[in-house]
């Protein structure tokens, strides 16, 4: 039997979609069967969306067969209508299928009817009945027969009764409130039992389908004598309520019956007729006697909503012919049942969760939402609410069934469940309140892309690193979940700066991020290196970042310095110097190179080996320079070992062997002469911090030294006031000397020229320096002597001065290995401060020893100017930047007659060390000396 779709009806509730579409089929129809075609019916085209698909939210046998792609529905199995349904007249198969087209999902509630087809027949509950009927009852008497059962509905049900013929009974069917068919037994002829004892009747039911169907019983009737009067009911037939919540043992009805016989044969019983339904026997019971009905076990509206009692009432006498009642209870409905809540979800793994994907569209339907009341009534109609969280809303799909369906589009990301609230009251009194708690999760999607945690990655590597060896991780995080949160990273190929791919410098673990060298850097090569990293995850389609890697090699102090000139051969190299280089001459500048950078390419000069310690060394710029003046003659070789040595924290040195050949070259008027600074003031590193606490210390000395001058002029005017009368030489004072007149030994750097004056402290050695690096400084009261005496220097200091040739103003930028290009030659940061002349060390002598000026005391009248003659040597500026040709140049116009020999004269000047190089003439005789005094006297005399 061919089953097709008679109805299919569309709704559209609210805003969202809901379809319900109607089928049916007949009972018994083969497996495979065609239904009906959701696709067809709904008008969902497939082909216009591949991904469309049919499904159940909740099946719950395999009656019903259905093809997800198109939504066919088909006899999955034999349907037995009687078993499914039982005696319902109307038996629907329901469920709800999920049609997902168009990134929408849309509920379609499908209602299938079985139709019933005549495959039962009619059957009584007994094949033979038994009845006992006295001859002198009345016309019309009724004796009810047994229901013929029939499990088909409707036309197929008993729809009529028959009896064999017979002239004295007749049969009458009528419906029941339940629906079913009774036939009762009617008397229109009198009987006479003496005629005819027994009457044998055929009682036949029959269904009305096509073909009919029927099923017989055999009704036995025994005639009896009379007994003068039966029972009559005073109502043959009743109707009463009775409220289901009605407890056990309460009054239900009461019959009654009269019978106008005396003694046992008008008393009368009361029973239920034999055969009556077990459903009535169980739940009523009768009193015999006073034939009242009353409730034996409790009622249930929802069960059964009426019974049919019939109640029989018979007397005590012999023969009694009975008399029967028909009794219909009607159940009442009270408000005895909670709404209950039935959540069928569209995805779901488990009891109150229901899943819907994050890519769901609004508007897309969640979970199916059925309510029932048992109740009738308002007692049975329910309101349901939906409380819990704005992004679901409640619509109502057909009859009780609603929908929850999304309002908005879901992100598991920011909310990954939800927890509502189903809430169903009925309108009876009181009202029952039904509540459910129901968890929606959102299932995630491919949504988010990996991010890395850094934009950029700034990586330093050692370079010489070993291949392999760690360098960093990159962490990339995926908010999505499962295999859409899975990362894994890979290397965007690119070209290095060699042109090579960049996969053969760098490696990165596809799991952990983490970034490994695949060879060893070289920074004087490759300095910086940039490739970028994916992230990917694993979803469908996968998403992916980067991020940009900066990977900067650091240099390390892999390279030795060497040297660039001069020009090495087996790490030596000759250089010519002449015979006659005085002290300070700039022997060579090296020069080396370091292929590392920063600090360990910063490099420093030394000189390992001298033996005859004539040779210093600048160690910032490779200046090497004599130390005192050349005595070697020609052809003679002065080997020096000199070593370049780099910054880093294991520094590398490169070594170098110089042999200075004596040439008889002789030096050159504009021969390079460096003023070598002491040890001390080469491992001074002056900086701007320093300069402003000498500038400060300067200040204090300045505001000292005018302190100094005040209280010293105060105390020389007293003395001279002294002096004048009580000195040492007579009353004559110290002359003044002309401002225009004064040589080198006046001003500032003068020596003392009155007793006075010669209180002033002399000059200890110092012994914190080497031999070579010694300074004198004052050891005791100067004496009135014109000559040096051992090895200690006298100072005399004018306080009077006021004019000097000479400039000792820093310039403030602190030393240099040559002269401050700030310096003052008006003199006259000296006119306003005393100043200490600093002699030079024994070391700027040659040997102090064999050096020694022969001095003796000599007596001068009071007034003189007293002097200290040097020898005829070259001078050099000391430390505070003395110009060495204009002192030379000036000492040969005051002393010029001390020696006949001119003064030696350089076209370049350095900083003078404390260790350069002079020689006193130690064949001076003591004539000469006089002489030399005698002249030096005169001059003075005549520049005062």
């Amino acid at each position: 039997m061919k089953s097709f779709s008679y109805f299919t009806l569309l709704c559209m509730i609210g805003n969202g979609f809901c379809t319900t579409t109607k089928y049916f089929t007949f009972e018994e129809d083969a497996p495979g069967t065609e239904i009906g075609n959701l696709s067809q019916d709904l008008k969902i085209d497939p082909e216009e969306d591949p991904e469309t698909s049919f499904k159940f939210i909740q099946k719950t046998s395999s009656i019903i067969h259905m093809r997800k792609t198109d939504g066919l529905l088909t006899v999955g199995e034999v349907i037995d209508r009687e078993q499914l349904c039982q005696r319902s007249p109307q038996c629907l198969i329901t469920f709800d299928v999920v049609a997902f087209s168009k990134e929408k999902f849309q509920l379609i509630h499908v209602e299938i009817e079985v139709k019933d087809i005549n495959d039962h027949s009619p059957r009584f509950t007994r094949n033979e009945t038994h009845l006992d009927v006295s001859e002198d009852s009345p016309l019309n008497s009724r004796f009810p027969l047994d229901v013929a059962v029939d499990l088909d509905v409707g036309d197929n049900y008993v729809q009529s009764y028959y009896i064999s013929h017979t002239n004295n009974f007749v049969v009458e069917v009528s419906t029941r409130e339940d629906g079913a068919k009774s036939a009762e037994l009617v008397l229109i002829k009198a009987l006479d039992r003496e005629t005819e004892e027994f009457y044998t009747i055929e009682v036949t039911a029959t269904d009305g389908g096509n073909p009919a169907k029927s099923g017989e019983t055999t009704v036995y009737i025994r005639v009896l004598d009379s007994n003068d009067n039966s029972p009559t009911f005073e109502h043959n037939s009743l109707k009463v309520e009775l409220s289901e919540d009605s407890p056990v043992g309460s009054r239900v009805l009461k019959v009654h019956a009269f019978d106008p016989d005396a003694g046992i044969n008008g008393e009368v019983v009361y029973g239920f007729v034999e055969g009556s339904p077990t459903d009535v026997t169980r739940v009523f019971q009768i009193d015999l006697i006073s034939g009242e009905v009353t409730l034996r076990d409790t009622v249930d509206y929802e069960s059964k909503k009426s019974y049919e009692l019939h109640i029989q009432a018979s007397d005590l006498g012999s023969n009694s012919i009975s008399s029967t009642c028909r009794a219909i209870v009607d159940i009442v409905d009270v408000n005895d049942n909670a709404p209950e809540i039935s959540i069928k979800p569209m995805t779901s793994t488990s009891d109150g969760v229901a899943f819907i994907t994050e890519a769901a569209a609004e508007e897309s339907f969640v979970a199916l939402i059925s309510t029932s009341d048992g109740d009738s009534g308002p007692n049975g109609y329910v309101r349901t609410t939906l409380q819990g969280h704005e992004h679901f809303k409640l619509t109502q799909a057909y009859s009780d069934t609603f929908m929850i369906v999304t309002t908005t589009t879901l992100d598991r990301e920011a909310i990954p469940e939800y927890n509502l609230t189903v809430i169903s009251e009925d309108l009876g009194t009181p009202p029952f309140k039904t509540i459910k708690h129901y968890t929606i999760r959102i299932t995630d999607e491919n949504d988010n892309a990996p991010t890395f945690s850094k934009a950029s990655y700034d990586v330093s590597v050692i370079e010489n690193n070993i291949p392999g060896s760690y360098m960093t991780t990159v962490v990339a995080r995926d908010l999505d979940v499962g295999k859409n949160g899975k990362v894994f990273y890979s290397l965007i190929d690119s070209k290095a700066p060699d042109g090579s791919p960049m996969s053969t410098f760098v490696s990165v673990d596809p799991h952990s991020g983490s970034l490994y060298t695949l060879r060893s850097f070289n920074f004087e090569t490759l300095r910086e290196v940039e490739f970028a990293v994916k992230a990917s995850d694993k979803g469908v389609p996968p998403l992916s970042s980067t991020t940009l890697i900066q990977i900067r090699v650091v240099d390390e102090n892999d390279n030795f310095p060497y040297f660039t000139y001069p020009v090495l051969r087996n790490d030596s190299a000759e250089i010519p110097i002449p015979f006659n280089a005085q002290a300070g001459y700039l022997a060579l500048r090296v020069t080396a190179k370091d292929e590392d950078s920063g600090v360990n390419s910063q490099l420093s000069f030394h000189i390992l080996e001298d033996e005859d310690q004539l040779f210093s060394i600048d160690k910032n710029t490779g200046e090497i320079v004599l130390k005192r003046r050349l005595s070697s003659s020609c052809g003679d070789v002065l080997q020096i070992t000199v070593s370049v040595v780099d910054g880093g924290r294991e520094p590398l040195t490169s070594l170098a062997s110089v042999r200075f050949v004596v040439t008889d070259t002789g030096a050159q008027e504009d021969q390079v002469v460096i003023l070598l600074r002491s040890k001390d003031d080469e491992a001074v590193e002056f900086d701007v911090w320093m300069l402003v606490i000498a500038g400060f210390a300067g200040c204090c000395v300045l505001l000292l030294g005018a302190i100094s001058v005040i209280t010293v002029s105060c105390v020389i005017k007293r003395r001279r006031r002294s002096f004048g009368r009580d000195g040492l030489y007579g009353s004559t004072p110290l002359s003044k000397s002309n401002n225009t007149g004064s040589n080198v030994y006046n001003g500032a750097n003068a020596f003392l020229r009155n007793e006075s004056e010669s209180m002033q402290p002399c000059l200890y050695e110092d012994k914190s320096l080497d031999s070579e690096e010694k300074l004198f400084l004052p050891c005791k009261p100067f004496e009135q002597t014109f000559l040096w005496q051992d090895e200690k220097y006298c100072l005399q200091t004018s306080g009077n001065s006021t004019t000097d040739q000479l400039s000792v103003k820093d310039s403030g930028k602190g030393d240099s290995d040559f002269n401050d290009s700030d310096s003052d030659s008006s003199g006259a940061a000296l006119r306003r401060s005393l100043t200490t002349f600093q002699p030079m060390a024994r070391g700027s002598f040659g040997d102090w020893r064999s050096g020694v000026i022969q001095t003796r005391h000599t007596l001068a009248p009071p007034g003189s100017a007293y002097t200290i003659g040097f020898s005829h040597t070259p001078l050099y500026t000391t430390t505070h930047h003395l110009n060495t040709h204009l002192t030379a140049r000036r000492w040969n116009e005051g002393l010029g007659n001390v020696q006949n020999r001119p003064m030696q004269t350089f076209s370049r000047t350095g900083t003078l060390p404390s260790y350069s190089a002079h020689q006193e003439s130690r064949t001076r005789t003591a004539g000469e000396q006089t002489q030399t005094q005698t002249q030096t006297q005169s001059e003075v005399a005549t520049s005062f």
